[in-house]
Order: C-alpha cells, then sequence, then structure tokens
C-alpha cells in the first residue's frame, strides 16, 4: 500500500481547493452570464413592444386626419413611450430624417428632445434597413458596460418614406446583479487568496523544521553518539516528537553505558580461567626452587632460587598490572594534545630496546595541522602507543623498521585522528588472528596477551576502534579515534 507524505496530503488538499474556487468561479459567471442575457432580452422585448406601440398610435393618428404635422407625431411618440421606463425613440423620415423625438422618462435636470448624436448615424442606418425589408428590424451594439439595442418599424399610412424607431440601453456590467457578482467573485478570490497563503505558510513551516530534524539526525557524530540531543522547534506536535526522540537517546546511552560494563564483566569472567593458569606456572616455579634451594643447603643456590623467585614475582605483578589497566575502567581527560610531541615521547622511551635490537624506528606527523589539535586522553593513548610499539619492537627483527605515523582523516563526514603503527616483522600468527584482541591471545612465549586487549579498551573509551590493516604491505594495526567528542 502506497503511503503518502503529509506534505503530498496538504498539497492535495491546496490543489483541491484551487479547483473548487475555479469551479464556483465559473459557476458564478454563468450565473451572472445568463442574468445578463435575461436583462438584455427584456430590454428587447420592451424596445420592440414601444416600436409597436408607436404604430399603433400612429395608425390611430392617420386614420383621424388625412394629414399629421410634426407636433402631432411628436405627441404620439411621447405617449406611446410615457409608460415605458429607459427606452426612447421617434419617428424617421428617409427624405427629412428625425420629424419627431422623445424620451418621456429620461432623469435628468429637464425633458431631453435632442435625439443622440452618438447614435444618429446608427438610429439612420436602422431606419433605412427597416424601410428596405419592409418589416420591423433589431439591431445589438454591445459594448463593455451596456447593451445599445435598436428597433426600427416601417409605418403604413399617406406620407411613404416614414419609421419608427425604440432605443433602449441594457446595463450589463453595473447595477444590483453585477455588484452581487463582483462582491461574490471578491470574497471568493480572498478566502482562496488566504487559504492558498496559509497553506503556504504552513507547508514552508512544516518543511523547515523537518529540514532541521532531519539535518540534526544525519549530521555526523564523531563519538559515536546514536541519537543527538534535538532543540525545540516551536511546534507542539513536533516537540512532543522531539521530547520523545531525546529521551529515547537518554535510554539508549545508558542502555549503552550498561552494555560496556557487562562486557567488561563478561570479559572478566572469560579471564578467571586463563588468570589462575598464568599465575599457577610461576608460583609453582618459585615452589620448586624454594624446596630445592632448603634441601641441598648450598648458599649460591639460594641466591639463585632468590633470583628466580623476584624474577617470577615481577613476572606476577607484570600480569596483574596489566589486567588491572584491563579491567578497571577510568573516565577519560580529553585535552587537546600535540601529536607530534606526543609520538616522540613514546618512541624516546623504548630507544634503549630498538638500540639492542639494531631496529630503526620512524615517526611520520608532518600532514598534521599545526593549531588545530585532537581532543584525547594524552596518558591513555600514550599507554596505547607504548603496547602497539612494543609489540612492534619485539616482533622486528634486527636490521628491520617500525613506523609510528598519524594523519588526519574524514570518515562519512567526521574527522577522526588515525594513528599507524607498522612493523617489518613476519607478521600476525593466523592461529590467533581472529582473538587477536581478546586476553591472552599472544603468538610469543614470553607474552601476556595483554597489550592488545588493553588498547582495545582505550580505543572503545574513546569511542574509537583498533584494528589489523588487511590491506597493508606490512604488519600495522590502526588506532582510529574521534578528532574531538560532539
Amino acid at each position: 500500500m502506497t503511503a503518502y507524505s503529509l506534505r503530498a496530503r496538504l498539497l492535495a488538499l491546496w490543489i483541491l481547493l484551487l479547483a473548487s474556487a475555479i469551479a464556483t468561479a465559473y459557476l458564478m459567471f454563468g450565473v451572472y452570464t445568463q442574468s445578463t442575457g435575461v436583462q438584455v432580452a427584456r430590454t428587447d422585448i420592451t424596445v420592440g413592444r414601444a416600436c409597436r406601440e408607436i404604430i399603433d398610435r400612429y395608425a390611430a393618428l392617420v386614420g383621424l386626419r388625412e394629414a399629421a404635422g410634426e407636433a402631432d407625431l411628436a405627441t404620439v411618440v411621447e405617449a406611446a413611450l410615457a409608460g415605458v421606463p429607459g427606452v426612447e425613440g421617434g419617428i424617421w423620415s428617409a427624405k427629412a430624417g428625425s420629424i419627431a423625438y422623445a424620451y418621456p422618462t429620461y432623469e435628468g435636470t429637464g425633458p431631453k428632445t435632442d435625439l443622440p448624436a452618438a447614435e444618429r448615424d446608427t438610429i439612420a442606418a436602422v431606419n433605412a434597413q427597416a424601410l428596405r425589408a419592409g418589416h420591423a428590424v433589431s439591431l445589438n451594439r454591445p459594448s463593455r458596460t451596456q447593451v445599445l439595442l435598436l428597433q426600427a418599424c416601417p409605418l403604413r399610412g399617406p406620407e411613404p418614406g416614414l419609421t419608427a424607431w425604440t432605443m433602449g440601453r441594457a446595463h450589463v456590467n453595473d447595477g444590483p446583479t453585477y455588484t452581487r457578482f463582483v462582491a461574490g467573485l471578491g470574497f471568493l478570490a480572498a478566502t482562496v487568496l488566504g487559504s492558498a497563503a496559509f497553506l503556504g505558510w504552513f507547508l514552508y513551516g512544516f518543511s523547515d523544521r523537518i529540514a532541521r530534524l532531519e539535518r540534526a539526525l544525519s549530521a555526523p557524530r564523531p563519538d559515536g553518539e546514536d541519537l543527538p540531543r534535538l532543540d525545540p522547534t516551536g511546534e507542539r506536535e513536533f516537540d512532543r516528537l522531539v521530547d520523545a526522540l531525546n529521551a529515547a537517546g537518554g535510554r539508549l546511552r545508558e542502555a549503552r553505558g550498561r552494555v560496556v560494563a557487562a562486557e567488561r564483566l563478561a570479559a572478566v569472567g572469560r579471564l578467571a580461567a586463563s588468570i589462575a593458569h598464568e599465575i599457577r606456572n610461576p608460583i609453582a616455579a618459585m615452589r620448586l626452587k624454594a624446596e630445592n634451594a632448603l634441601v641441598s643447603g648450598d648458599p649460591d643456590r639460594a641466591t639463585s632460587a632468590l633470583r628466580t623467585v623476584l624474577g617470577q614475582i615481577a613476572r606476577v605483578d607484570t600480569l596483574l598490572r596489566d589486567l588491572l589497566n584491563l579491567t578497571q575502567a577510568r573516565p577519560l581527560t580529553r585535552t587537546p594534545t600535540a601529536v607530534a610531541p606526543l609520538l616522540g615521547a613514546c618512541t624516546g622511551l623504548h630507544e634503549d630496546l630498538a638500540g639492542t635490537r639494531a631496529v630503526q624506528v620512524v615517526i611520520a606527523a608532518d600532514g598534521l595541522p599545526e593549531h588545530d589539535h585532537p581532543h584525547i586522553d594524552r596518558a591513555q593513548v600514550a599507554r596505547a602507543l607504548d603496547n602497539l610499539l612494543l609489540n612492534a619492537l619485539q616482533s622486528t627483527p634486527p636490521g628491520g623498521r617500525v613506523c609510528l605515523a598519524a594523519e588526519r582523516v574524514t570518515v562519512d563526514g567526521a574527522v577522526r585522528l588515525r594513528l599507524r603503527v607498522g612493523d617489518t616483522g613476519p607478521g600476525v600468527d593466523p592461529a590467533i588472528r581472529d582473538n587477536l584482541f581478546e586476553p591472552f591471545a599472544t603468538g610469543r612465549a614470553d607474552g601476556t596477551g595483554l597489550g592488545l586487549a588493553i588498547v582495545r579498551e582505550i580505543a572503545l573509551a574513546h569511542r574509537g576502534e583498533v584494528r589489523l590493516d588487511e590491506t597493508a604491505p606490512e604488519t600495522t594495526f590502526l588506532l582510529d579515534l574521534p578528532w574531538q567528542p560532539s
């Protein structure tokens, strides 16, 4: 089933509103046109009736008299048009032109007695056409605000060439009908434009708030945080969603902390058997040496036994110290740290070992910015580098090389500090490759197998990771940390 977004639904609503407004305007225009058509038809009927009224009165006049003067004709016209409001007319002679004119219902300062000059040519043409046709002729001449209606009728009598004519006006863009149409259309336009503006404003605000939430949720989070802290949008419904997401983010962070603690405890549980074995061996060796020294009574042998015991005690002490570093979580103290001096200090601690083993140590940190330093815990990162560097030196044959490098990289929009420790040794034993960062996984007989596990814990505390670079030509470990926590 297709799911439509709220934005698409609101847009569809706006389109429907616009379509209904267009349809309503069309219907209103149709009703108005029909109303004006009826008005024009009524005026046309009135004008025709008035023309016939002039014919009837003229016939009655000539029936009583053999000849009629212009005064008599004017009286006929005025009497015929007295009961027809808004209609003017007269009698036209083909030879003399207008011989009688009247507009008895004219609403002016006085009676109108002059033929309208603007329509004189039209009146003459219509009368001439009626005289030629021998029957009534009508003419409609529309303009922007009115329709001019003319009708001419031949007059039968003793004097040839006479016609009666009447003229009226139907106002199409004036009057109550036009006023109601304009008011309705204006109200419709105002409501449609207002609704469109409101919906447009709402859609703009809606889209802007959604875009802000999308940007906040998709923004890179260098420290690996699952959900960011969202700011209120100012919209009640959106803010309820923001509060729910913020609450979910808080619960997720708490759950992450509990998972990390559970993983740490699980690791401690897995270590129990290995710790017992690792401590049991040096204790057994010390016991055997001490018993043999007591039985022999030889002072030299006792001295050798004591040295052996002290060596085994140092071995146990190293094991316990590494174990405590692995299991005891220390809070991070992040500070802007210059990486190049840190690499130099770590290398300086192992100069004697590198010289003894004839191994060259190279530092590559030239590409780091001078004034922008990563926010890391210097002491813990130094401990991680010490472990990686010590493993590299112990694994590299004489004449080999160890490279300690740092660079600033961008991964998925997040800036990170990438530390590389590589060596030209034989590589990682395939037997421990899958469990390389698990406690007590070691390829050396004298190793405790806790160094890489400690490095992994320090990386996780920084919300970073440590891994073996499978694509590098040398044995290379990558310590990848956020450049700056969010």
